[in-house]
């Protein structure tokens, strides 16, 4: 019975992959979604994925802005994907930063990625297939995330994030988690 809950997931930066990265995107004012996020969304949705966003949130280090902040983004996401027939399984963000100006949050810490503490957590609390999961990111380092953390990561330079996901989802398939790709 277990195995028929497990499902795989699609994992996803934020900034500069489901929305413009704007430097420290925290109101939703400041939302420009790319191009075709909220159509691979509800594609992986409805695909039988897990849509989980993994994310760092240096403005939260750096006193820019709070937690709660980043929740009530979150929320304002969700409901906007709703709209749309889409939903985000998940949300985790990493509020550490090696420099923050917060001391709480001045840490090396493994959820900041390159960590691979998000994916971690999510791949537990989900009870995700990580066999068949799988990341886009839009840096190296989340790239870096996903390889330690045993999944695939695919490089999004930009685009139509739905139409760069008709050539991710093959080769997440084929890699079963031990390469990555700049589809």
């Amino acid at each position: 019975m277990l195995a028929l809950r497990r499902r795989p997931a699609a994992f996803f930066d934020r900034d500069g992959v489901l929305n413009v990265d704007r430097n420290y995107v925290h109101r939703p004012e400041q939302v420009e979604w790319i191009p075709g996020a909220i159509e691979c969304v509800r594609r992986l949705n409805d695909l039988g994925y897990r849509v989980v966003v993994v994310t760092n949130q240096a403005g939260v280090a750096h006193g820019y802005y709070g937690e709660d902040t980043v929740h009530t983004l979150h929320a304002w996401m969700s409901d906007r994907l709703a709209v749309h027939g889409a939903f985000v399984d998940a949300f985790y963000y990493s509020p550490y930063h090696p420099e923050a100006r917060i001391e709480r949050f001045r840490r090396t810490h493994v959820d900041r990625k390159p960590g691979p503490g998000m994916i971690l957590r999510a791949l537990s609390d989900l009870d995700i297939d990580k066999n068949r999961s799988f990341l886009i990111g839009d840096k190296e380092s989340d790239i870096a995330a996903a390889q330690s953390a045993g999944i695939p990561g695919f490089l999004f330079t930009g685009g139509n994030l739905n139409e760069f996901l008709d050539k991710c989802l093959p080769a997440a398939s084929e890699s079963m988690g031990s390469d990555s790709c700049a589809c």
